[in-house]
């Protein structure tokens, strides 16, 4: 795959002209935050955009409306939440949310400042493209399903399995190793890779890195896949403490909402799942954060129907957009349309007859009005056919065409 423009991925330091107006991406390694750094996060939403914290795939947060690009830098500068002008849209690292507190092999949470600093201290992978991805995998499966470039999965205590464009290798690393081969294996693809973007555009690009890593393969690949199960609830900690996760309808944190996360004063992680978890709560202020925030809107029931719907940014942040999916998305779950109940198996595209019922040869049906849509298990809204912010796995595809929606319900997909 060629590329005919440059690497447009924004940052801090980069805003995206959106439709809706100037678009921030802020990256957070590993999906941390200090409560300091969410206040600061929510004064800038209020103060100079619209109001709202998204959260990304990528267990990184977006800003929309911004009009004052300076004073933004100048605020997450101080924070510590702007650590290098000219590696900040490389920090692209997922891990396991619950590492280190609820199962897993080990904490890869340890390993993700050193990784951070490891990017930021290499000149040269400055210019890796801002959409690249670094996972860490304690073992559980939950991030190495991603589809990300360069990372690894924990296979016991102290050993890893290199994983390279989603994939595992079959190559082990002990745990003294993974910063040194992570860090050449981004040099390595950033030598190789030419115009393209992702590890999996390169022809043969996992191989010919491993080649250049002069690494071999020692293990049977263990195979990946996507993976839902995402950490709702209470969830008790290997200490006895408690990690809330909190639900955040259509990733769209409210500014106000953000406050009172932060007012709880204790660590915060953003994961890829466009949700939240607040760590290392006692239980009594545990139930008191529940009772505070569940009529915020933040959701704690993991059998929420809210769970099971993501959305593209749709009208008016999107000038491709057709129509405001979000909205339609969000009176679908208002109205009961969404279910969670008797989800569809995923199905072959040739499974309905086409032309029956305004099914066409995908099996999908066609031209819907919003209001006409129930569907029930796994959802994504797009607002055009690019079907931004799909995530990975076996869904109900929900787009916006010029005559309606056509819902096109889940096919066999490969991890």
């Amino acid at each position: 795959m060629t590329r005919s423009a440059p690497d447009s991925c924004p940052g801090v330091l980069r805003l995206h002209q959106a439709a809706d107006g100037p678009l921030t991406r802020i990256r957070l390694p590993g999906g941390a935050l200090r409560p300091d750094q969410l206040r600061a996060l929510a004064a800038a939403a209020r103060e100079l955009g619209n109001g709202d914290i998204e959260l990304t795939s990528r267990g990184n947060v977006q800003l929309r409306q911004m009009h004052d690009a300076d004073a933004l830098a100048a605020r997450l500068d101080a924070v510590g939440l702007l650590p290098s002008p000219t590696h900040e849209r490389v920090r692209n690292i997922v891990a396991s949310p619950l590492s280190g507190r609820v199962g897993g092999w080990t904490d890869v949470h340890a390993l993700v400042p050193a990784l951070d600093e490891r990017l930021r201290s290499a000149p040269g992978l400055a210019e890796l493209p801002g959409r690249v991805l670094f996972t860490l995998d304690d073992g559980r499966g939950d991030v190495s399903g991603l589809g990300g470039d360069i990372g690894v999965h924990a296979v016991g205590d102290d050993d890893y399995a290199l994983v390279l464009g989603g994939r595992d290798t079959g190559i082990r690393l002990p745990g003294t190793e993974v910063l040194d081969v992570l860090i050449a294996t981004a040099h390595a693809f950033q030598e190789l890779r030419g115009d393209r973007w992702r590890l999996h555009e390169i022809e043969d690009g996992p191989a010919r890195v491993a080649a250049r890593l002069g690494l071999d393969a020692a293990a049977e690949p263990l195979e990946f896949g996507a993976v839902h199960d995402i950490p709702i609830g209470w969830l008790t900690q290997s200490d006895g403490r408690v990690a809330l996760g909190a639900g955040v309808p259509l990733g769209s944190l409210p500014a106000r909402t953000a406050e009172f996360v932060a007012a709880i004063e204790h660590p915060i992680l953003v994961t890829p799942w466009r949700s939240l978890v607040v760590a290392d709560l006692g239980e009594s202020p545990a139930e008191q954060v529940v009772r505070v925030l569940a009529p915020m809107g933040l959701i704690f029931d993991a059998h929420s129907p809210w769970l099971l719907v993501t959305a593209c940014a749709g009208k008016p942040g999107c000038a491709k957009s057709r129509t405001d999916v979000r909205a339609d998305a969000a009176a679908a779950v208002g109205a009961g349309r969404v279910t969670t109940a008797g989800a569809p198996e995923p199905r072959s595209p040739d499974s309905e007859p086409p032309g029956s019922n305004n099914v066409d040869a995908t099996g999908a049906r066609t031209g819907l009005e919003a209001v006409d849509i129930e569907v029930a298990g796994r959802q994504h809204w797009s607002g055009c056919d690019r079907r931004c912010g799909r995530p990975r796995g076996a869904l109900t595809d929900i787009v916006a065409e010029p005559d309606g929606y056509r819902v096109t319900p889940p096919h066999h997909e490969k991890p």
